[in-house]
């Protein structure tokens, strides 16, 4: 896999035509749509616009993004932009973090610190991780996209394939909104990659495809009608962090076959990454 260094700089020019554009912005007359029934309140995309005219600093986020290590590549034919940070520990272990929509790898840039170097922030470098935060195909930097028929199935089968390039033959998996969707298809398809998976959202990975499950793997094939339940109980459980119930066997942190027995490494890759991840992403959540 071929692998290069990358770093973004907007030009002045490009930042100059966006200024001039939001200057020229013709605001649409509103009324009676405070709570927003009519669609988008007028007064609030006036004070949005002001904001990205005087107030967001675009170069502080450039410089910003651009402190972290980043790489392009290429597979299939799909451009990949990600990021990737050494952790520091012991025995660090691999983990992607995906992205839903509308959002960016960005989204996820408190964690970096955390979760590569532990100790920094008062906690165990045992627990330290790889890190590998990738933009899906056709976001951001993810670009220029030029083939159809992307999704989350074909794009888990591409993470695979970048983890693999990277040098991480097992890897454990984040994801939220649409990376839920990939993770839960990394777990379904690629068990015996996966570490573990944790993901924040629970849908039934034939959402999309009419119950075609097939088209999700020979282990989904074979799995016919067992999917991750979403029923609004078992939402709710997940919104307060519950602890699951014995019958509930797909929370979502699941990292453990049913061959694997509590206290193996599959269980303690559960623990980890659960953990990790819950601390530094909602630190003020007791789950």
């Amino acid at each position: 896999m071929d692998v290069t260094p990358f770093e973004f700089r907007a030009s002045d020019d490009a930042l100059a035509d966006l200024r001039a554009r939001l200057e020229r912005t013709r605001f649409a007359a509103d009324f009676a749509n405070e709570d927003w029934r009519y669609g988008f309140n007028g007064d609030y995309l006036r004070e949005l616009v002001a904001y990205w005219l005087d107030g967001y600093d675009w170069r502080t986020q450039e410089n910003a993004i651009n402190a972290w290590p980043q790489f392009k590549t290429e597979m299939d034919g799909v451009p990949i932009h990600f990021i990737h940070v050494k952790g520091k520990g012991p025995n660090p272990t691999p983990l992607i973090l995906t992205h839903g929509w509308p959002w960016t790898f960005w989204d996820y840039r408190e964690l970096i610190g955390p979760l590569t170097d532990p100790a920094a922030y008062g906690g165990d470098p045992a627990d330290a991780f790889h890190l590998v935060i990738p933009s899906l195909p056709g976001y951001v930097f993810s670009t220029p996209l030029t083939t159809p028929g992307h999704n989350f199935w074909t794009t888990a089968d591409l993470w695979v394939k970048l983890m693999d390039g990277l040098g991480y033959p097992r890897f454990a998996s984040h994801g939220e909104d649409w990376g839920a969707f990939l993770t839960a298809q990394l777990g379904h398809k690629y068990p015996d990659r996966m570490i573990g998976v944790h993901f924040t959202t629970m849908f039934p990975l034939d959402m999309f495809g009419g119950g075609r499950s097939s088209r999700f793997g020979a282990r989904a094939k074979r799995a016919g009608n067992r999917r991750i339940s979403t029923s609004s109980q078992r939402s709710r459980d997940i919104m307060r962090c519950r602890q699951p119930s014995p019958r509930r066997s797909h929370s979502r942190c699941r990292t453990r076959r049913r061959d694997s027995a509590p206290g193996s490494s599959r269980s303690a890759g559960h623990g980890a990454i659960h953990a990790a991840i819950s601390k530094a992403a909602f630190p003020r959540t007791i789950c």
